[in-house]
């Protein structure tokens, strides 16, 4: 099983193809033991209070873990997302995140076959016909 991530927001971490769809608190729950049980389970969450009413909601230790996050060709990723932008620079309390409402959200890195590297400066490379 690849790895599953726990995000506090959709965020594209990598070039390639993605589906990202709704999912319920069950589902969300049901990836985060899946996760924990195989050992793959990895938080990209930077802060306490999200952490803990991840903690809460998914049934799973989540950690606070300031992570340059970067997600795999055929990984998942458990997106918790706000329903509304707090204010900028402020650090929100499990009550605000509660007041301000959540969905959560599956995010997945399609597998994509290795394509060959194009040297930016190699003309012929992008303009075979000449």
């Amino acid at each position: 099983m690849n790895e599953i991530a726990i995000l506090n927001t959709s965020i594209l971490t990598a070039y390639g193809s993605y589906t990202y769809q709704p999912i319920t608190l069950r589902q969300a729950q049901e990836l985060a033991a899946l996760g924990r049980e195989e050992g793959t389970l990895v938080s990209a969450v930077g802060h306490e209070s999200t952490a803990q009413i991840l903690t809460e909601l998914l049934c799973v230790p989540v950690q606070v873990n300031r992570i340059q996050y970067e997600q795999a060709q055929g990984s998942t990723a458990i997106v918790f997302k706000l329903r509304g932008r707090p204010p900028e620079g402020r650090i929100l309390s499990r009550e605000e995140i509660g007041a301000i409402g959540y969905d959560f959200g599956q995010l997945s890195r399609k597998l994509e076959p290795a394509k060959p590297a194009v040297d930016e400066f190699d003309l012929d490379a992008r303009h075979p016909l000449r």
